[in-house]
Parts: structure tokens; sequence; C-alpha cells
């Protein structure tokens, strides 16, 4: 079986988050999703567990952080800079907030963070690795 990464958000909308989700281009497994959860499928081996405050609750007593701190960054590779562009665009215009820490352009590497409408932040970025400059 290969490595696999489950990333559990807290969500106050389960629906809304489904389809913020949904329009960056996540698939729904139906299989693991119920009224209380649903996994949001990124590749065959990361899938992001939306779960609503209650469910949450059912796995820990820890506090659910208020949208306006950062407990993770999560980031997201993209094949071109156009890619990421457009991700925190598909953002902005589904719930969530393009730019919620200011665009990184390094040359070899460009990134864009936005936060989905709890306010998790995802880093969309997109690196080209033959460019990447050489260590000393």
């Amino acid at each position: 079986m290969q490595k696999m990464i489950f990333v559990n958000l807290p969500v106050a909308d389960l629906r809304k988050a489904m389809a913020f989700y949904a329009a960056l281009g996540f698939t729904n497994n139906p299989h693991f999703s119920d009224d209380t959860a649903a996994c949001m499928v990124w590749s065959e081996t990361i899938h992001v567990m939306l779960l609503t405050h209650d469910k949450w609750r059912s796995f820990t007593a820890r506090p659910i952080p208020p949208t306006t701190s950062s407990e993770v960054m999560l980031a997201m590779s993209f094949e071109s800079r156009d890619a990421v562009d457009a991700i925190a665009a598909a953002a902005k215009a589904h719930g969530g907030t393009a730019d919620i820490n200011p665009a990184q352009d390094h040359g070899f590497m460009y990134s864009r963070a936005l936060a989905d409408p709890d306010g998790h932040v995802w880093e969309a970025f997109w690196m080209d690795p033959a460019a990447v400059p050489a260590s000393e």
C-alpha cells in the first residue's frame, strides 16, 4: 500500500466547504462521506477530510482555532505559474480568500496563499527545479 496523507479540517458548513474544494479541483469520495464528513480527493495519496464541528469534537477535545489564526499552511504544487493564479482566482470566486499572505516570486519558485471559507491556509506553488540556485 502507498503511503497516504489525510488532512482533517473542521468546517462550519460542510456543503459550502465541499463546494469550495470541488471548485479547486478536488473530487468527493462518497465512500468516506456522510452528513458529518466529506472526503475530498486531491490525488491518489492525498485526501482532505472535511469534518463538521461536532464530528471534529468526537476526535479531540482541543479547541477549534478561530478563522483568524493559522494552525498550519498546507502547500500544493502546480505545473505552472498560470495554474497557481487560476487556483487563487477560483478560491476567491468560491468563498475563500486569495493572497491571504503576500504572493512570493523567487524566479525559480512562485507561490500564492489562499484561505478556504473556514480560514484554513493553503499555499499554491510552482517551482522549476532546474532553475533552483546552486548552494555554495
